[in-house]
């Protein structure tokens, strides 16, 4: 979850880990003119903290969500001649750097991934168990499958694998009975049903424990709907391939799967690709990465506190030290 929403509805949102960002990312961002690319802008946190910490940084920002863009935008106004926002998913991220970048390359790049604030306290967007709402958990409002349609359609086999593989849900088989059980009798459109068949599903000892049961089902069902893993698996590919030399780039994830498909990237990168047992290092196999963070940062029990969301926050980096490698 990647702002944090302060009391009031009208209080602008606050990025998690900002100045672990600014500081990963800032010695990219000297030259002037440089370019950052934030593939995930939301509510503009993270673009507001860098556009005022380097002055003369471009910056643009990409977002599915019209919505998000269009608070990002009016939030952002003050720095016009220097930001541009970029309707799509993030996995068009090398596309946006050979348009915008000098010589089709970003000097910096930065993924906040997951459901921003914005979505997540919008209860009729359908991210949340905790409120009544439409089922939908549409990232982008205006197109694609929503949670409804695809429990409306997909079978119990295939519902069951998006609750275990998305989400590690033990009880997956017995929701996706109860789901399929319970839209022959009506259709499940609205959130509550939903959680009311999760709750039913698990046996009660087990929802004493770990939060709310439906927590794991809703978290599965988005990363469905928006192809979450999909278009990071394809993005942190085009992300690293759109630096330059000595550029670099910082990803925040708020899950395991998420945090792996970075990791396994950045580490891959960082790594010879010579065989093993060869005395020398062959040309184009040495390591394209240098890692900037030892294992993943995580949130300070300061800022827990006053951003819960920022709880289960890994940060890792990276920056650009030749051409080449399979990100090119």
């Amino acid at each position: 979850m990647r702002e944090d929403s302060r009391a009031g509805g009208d209080a602008l949102h606050v990025p998690v880990l900002r100045e672990a960002c600014l500081e990963l990312l800032g010695p990219a961002l000297q030259a002037p003119g440089a370019l950052l690319v934030d593939c995930t802008l939301g509510m503009g946190g993270h673009a507001e903290a860098f556009l005022r910490a380097f002055p003369e940084t471009r910056l643009v920002g990409i977002d599915r969500d019209r919505q998000a863009i269009a608070l990002a935008s009016e939030r952002l106004a003050p720095f016009a001649g220097r930001f541009v926002a970029v309707r799509a998913t993030y996995d068009a991220v090398g596309e946006v750097a050979r348009e915008y970048g000098h010589d089709g390359k970003a000097d910096a790049i930065l993924m906040d991934l997951g459901v921003s604030s914005l979505q997540l306290d919008d209860a009729e967007r359908g991210f949340s168990y905790a409120k009544d709402a439409p089922l939908d958990m549409r990232m982008d409002a205006e197109s694609g499958p929503s949670a409804a349609d695809i429990l409306a359609t997909a079978s119990e086999d295939e519902i069951a694998r998006i609750l275990h593989d998305y989400a590690d849900e033990r009880f997956a088989r017995r929701i996706a009975r109860g789901i399929v059980r319970e839209r022959d009798k009506t259709p499940l459109t609205r959130t509550g049903q939903l959680v009311a068949i999760v709750r039913d599903s698990i046996p009660a000892p087990a929802r004493r424990t770990g939060g709310n049961p439906a927590k794991r089902t809703f978290q599965a069902l988005r990363i469905a709907v928006n192809r979450e893993l999909d278009v990071l698996e394809t993005a942190i590919v085009e992300a690293i391939g759109a630096l330059r030399v000595g550029g670099r780039i910082a990803v925040e994830s708020y899950q395991s799967l998420e945090d792996k498909i970075v990791k396994r990237a950045l580490a891959e990168g960082a790594a010879s690709a010579t065989p093993a047992g060869l005395p020398v290092e062959l040309a184009g196999h040495d390591p394209y990465l240098r890692l900037l963070t030892r294992g993943a940062v995580k949130a300070s029990a300061q800022e827990v506190e006053e951003n819960p969301r920022s709880a289960s926050v890994r940060l890792r980096a990276a920056q650009r030290i030749r051409e080449g490698g399979r990100a090119q």
